[in-house]
């Protein structure tokens, strides 16, 4: 299982070398809010390890989305991310298809996650076990979830342990990695570890709690240990 840390600007990132996935953010425009692609690639340019870069929580827009998916993958990024803040099958079809073609055709190594969110519910858009199966039809490689609307409510607050490792199961026999975030706490990481999703997302456990706040060596260091 692996600790992707999300700072919000490079001098966070430098703070969050311990992790063993740097993920390029800006939460100030939303769950998985893009930053810009100099911040990208500046932190390309000194990490020693994988980068992510989340391009945004979308609604139906494929033309909009492939594009900022494959900015994302020529400033650096060895993961793209999005997600998909919207309903409807064929339109997530629509959506996925166009990021994946925007990634692979020229940056084939380069992986792309779709992410759905625990909350879908209020966020009126797709359930993440109804986009998985696509996902893995159209060729992206991890299926993740996330909290949509950040208000400190965390993922286990939506799906309960049996459902998240169900998630993570049937993702396993799609040939798909599965990312799990959403506000995690350091006591969830016991359930986590029992889930055995690829990838844990965090932010405001490795800032005291407060995702506003800035990144703490000290605290991933932390849970890094406690995921080993």
């Amino acid at each position: 299982m692996q600790l992707l840390v999300s700072p919000s600007s490079i001098d966070e990132a430098r703070h969050a070398a311990a992790a063993d996935i740097i993920d390029v953010k800006k939460p100030s425009e939303g769950s998985l809010g893009a930053n810009f692609p100099w911040v990208i690639r500046e932190i390309k340019e000194f990490a020693q390890k994988p980068v992510s870069a989340a391009i945004g929580d979308f609604d139906y827009k494929p033309g909009g989305a492939s594009l900022a998916a494959y900015g994302a993958a020529c400033a650096g990024a060895d993961y793209v991310k999005i997600g998909l803040a919207f309903e409807g099958h064929d339109r997530a079809r629509d959506l996925i298809a166009a990021v994946v073609r925007a990634v692979k055709e020229e940056f084939p190594k380069k992986y792309v996650v779709i992410a759905a969110y625990s909350d879908y519910a209020r966020m009126h858009s797709i359930s993440p076990f109804d986009m998985a199966p696509i996902a893995a039809e159209c060729g992206a490689d991890v299926a993740m979830i996330d909290t949509g609307i950040k208000d400190r409510q965390s993922t286990f607050a939506f799906m309960d342990e049996d459902a998240l490792r169900a998630f993570t199961d049937a993702n396993r026999k799609l040939g798909l990695g599965t990312a799990l975030a959403g506000a995690f706490k350091f006591e969830d990481i016991d359930a986590l570890k029992r889930i055995k999703p690829d990838i844990i997302g965090v932010r405001g456990m490795v800032c005291g709690g407060d995702r506003n706040a800035t990144v703490r060596e000290d605290l991933i260091k932390t849970a890094l240990a406690m995921i080993r």
